[in-house]
């Protein structure tokens, strides 16, 4: 099956199709074979259906951050956290994505917080 036009007029792929799990299933299929930027564009319009949801949003986050989709990362896990403030893997991920883009200032309190959240004291 070739690219439809959907919605917005966009051209869609078959990998877009199918219920929201058929989709998250596909979505953690692509990311687990490395094709981070298929899954993030899955995992895009699911984060969009379910914007209450974590799980997506985070492996969202994660594709992004693994394609050095840095702001897009960035922006994805200000929302995680915003969602769950306490997720200390998104802070540890928000914190390690701001060092890659040279911001270890903004990074320090993300990874401090994920350390102190873990209970490494020693390294919050």
């Amino acid at each position: 099956m070739g690219p439809v036009t959907g919605d917005q007029g966009g051209t869609m792929t078959y990998y877009e199709h199918g219920t929201a799990a058929e989709r998250w299933e596909r979505a953690q299929l692509f990311f687990d074979a490395k094709e981070y930027a298929t899954a993030a564009r899955i995992l895009d319009t699911l984060a969009d259906e379910a914007p209450e949801q974590v799980a997506p949003r985070l492996l969202l986050a994660r594709a992004y951050y693994h394609s050095a989709q840095l702001g897009r990362a960035e922006a994805a896990l200000r929302k995680v956290i915003e969602l769950d403030p306490v997720e200390s893997y998104a802070r540890l991920m928000l914190g390690r994505t701001l060092q890659r883009q040279n911001r270890p200032d903004d990074a320090a309190p993300h990874l401090r917080m994920a350390a102190a959240l873990n209970g490494d004291f020693a390294g919050a």
